[in-house]
């Protein structure tokens, strides 16, 4: 490891990296960790190696055996990585490897979160920290089976649900609004990364009467529109909730999820934490609905309207992001 001083001392992050590279493939994980160690030394005395420092966590994180994977995962680790390091060490970890090295019952319980929606089944476990997320450690049988991202060395890949086309014109209508700041705070968080953190722009509407009506009040006059079952708009919920848009960080699986819980509890009106039956029940009875309105769209977007029959209201957002300005 002679050299690594010599490159760490000049700075070079490319070859940096490419022994980075290397020190991975040859499975040298105490090397490694000595290189990120040297690099965050390095820091103090004015070099920019801290992404080279970082990146060795993500490493660790995704490929490293699970004492290492679970001692890099902090509260605060991974600000900069493809994404978090909760998510990235659960991708490739069991809850029952890692539990026993992580740094905090915070950590734990995200932890646990993202092995949940990988199968696991933790419910009753409490190393598992079910309080950290308020959900169950177990996926309901009235869940969707969520998009998960892959992690590789240098990319991330996060699909979207696959979703069917829509062949059905609607037409808007107006609709009376309904003052309900929470419901719209929740289905407004599913994005908010997209807006903070990207080119991102949303906006929710409550309104009295039908999915035309809310969609109507958005703005979009003539739309295309297609009814989903509640699974598969949890999906998509989530999905929006766990990334980050065109250039914000992700929030990861588990986030995704809690995000989806949240504003689904809101758009049924139960109290937080819900009871999941109850949950299951409440959303079968809504009515949910796919729409996109009828202009070009790219990159990521989340068109969603529900109504209530019973209740006489419907609800509806619009988020789009790109990686350019449009």
């Amino acid at each position: 490891m002679s050299d690594v001083e010599d490159l760490v001392e000049a700075a070079q992050p490319n070859e940096l990296l490419r022994r980075v590279d290397a020190l991975c493939e040859a499975r040298r994980w105490d090397d490694l960790v000595g290189l990120a160690h040297r690099c965050r030394e390095a820091v103090e005395r004015g070099k920019q190696l801290w992404p080279i420092a970082e990146h060795i966590e993500y490493r660790l994180a995704l490929e490293g055996p699970a004492p290492l994977a679970g001692s890099v995962l902090t509260p605060t680790a991974g600000r900069f990585a493809l994404g978090p390091l909760t998510e990235v060490a659960a991708s490739t970890h069991t809850f029952f490897e890692l539990s026993p090295h992580l740094s905090s019952h915070l950590v734990a319980g995200v932890v646990a979160g993202e092995r949940v929606l990988r199968g696991e089944e933790l419910e009753g476990v409490p190393e598992a920290h079910p309080e950290v997320l308020e959900l169950p450690m177990v996926l309901q049988d009235w869940e969707p089976t969520y998009e998960l991202a892959t992690y590789r060395s240098s990319k991330v890949t996060a699909p979207a649900p696959q979703v069917g086309p829509l062949t059905a014109r609607g037409t808007g209508q107006h609709g009376e609004p309904i003052d309900d700041p929470e419901l719209l705070r929740s289905l407004l968080d599913l994005v908010a990364t997209w807006v903070g953190s990207s080119n991102g722009r949303s906006d929710a509407v409550v309104v009295e009467g039908s999915p035309e009506a809310a969609i109507g009040s958005l703005g979009e006059m003539n739309f295309l529109i297609g009814e989903l079952d509640p699974a598969r708009a949890m999906a998509l919920m989530a999905w929006a909730a766990a990334g980050g848009g065109a250039h914000g960080r992700r929030n990861g699986a588990a986030a995704g999820r809690s995000a989806a819980w949240w504003a689904a509890t809101a758009l049924v009106d139960l109290e937080w934490p819900p009871d999941p039956d109850h949950l299951g029940e409440d959303l079968a009875r809504l009515r949910w609905f796919r729409w996109e309105p009828l202009r070009p769209l790219g990159g990521w977007q989340l068109h969603l309207a529900v109504e209530d029959p019973s209740g006489g209201w419907s609800a509806a957002i619009a988020a789009e992001d790109r990686a350019t300005e449009p």
